[in-house]
């Protein structure tokens, strides 16, 4: 079974490297520093310093791990790309909910950058979901956990 790709941006891709390296090359050298102080104070059984730097090491290895996964992963989106009217990864939508009439516009991202505060919605999301291969002038609606949301979508670039 293959494994889906993970979508990034190519500032995604470029902020987890960034993040990779600083764990990689300065967290890490930190942590091993802590893990040494704790052992030459003493016992290390009932240390609770050296409990907490090796508990530190645990968490930052684990987020190596999934780092090093999800660019293995990575397939960068090509934002610029021309999407031929249809929502896809890396397009910006924008949408009036029937409700109310207001508008929002999201970009459709991968899970690994999604943020709906700053606009950003995961493509896996039930709203990403729905709105994929959508174009202008379609009406969608999106079950989410909150209830039903009903939208047209008005513009995708």
């Amino acid at each position: 079974m293959t494994e889906k790709p993970t979508y990034l941006t190519r500032e995604g891709r470029a902020r987890l490297e960034a993040e990779l390296e600083y764990l990689t090359t300065v967290e890490r050298k930190q942590i091993a520093e802590r893990i040494a102080a704790a052992k030459e104070l003493g016992d290390i059984s009932e240390s609770g310093e050296y409990e907490d730097a090796k508990k530190a090491q645990a968490l930052l290895e684990g987020r190596i791990r999934e780092l090093k996964h999800l660019l293995s992963r990575a397939e960068v989106i090509d934002e610029d790309q021309a999407s031929n009217g249809e929502v896809r990864v890396g397009s910006s939508v924008t949408v009036r909910f029937e409700d109310d009439g207001t508008e929002e516009t999201w970009t459709i991202v991968g899970s690994a950058e999604a943020n709906p505060r700053q606009g950003r919605i995961s493509n896996e999301s039930p709203l990403g979901a729905a709105l994929l291969g959508k174009r202008a002038r379609n009406k969608v609606t999106v079950h989410t956990p909150s209830g039903v949301m009903k939208l047209t979508i008005l513009k995708v670039r």
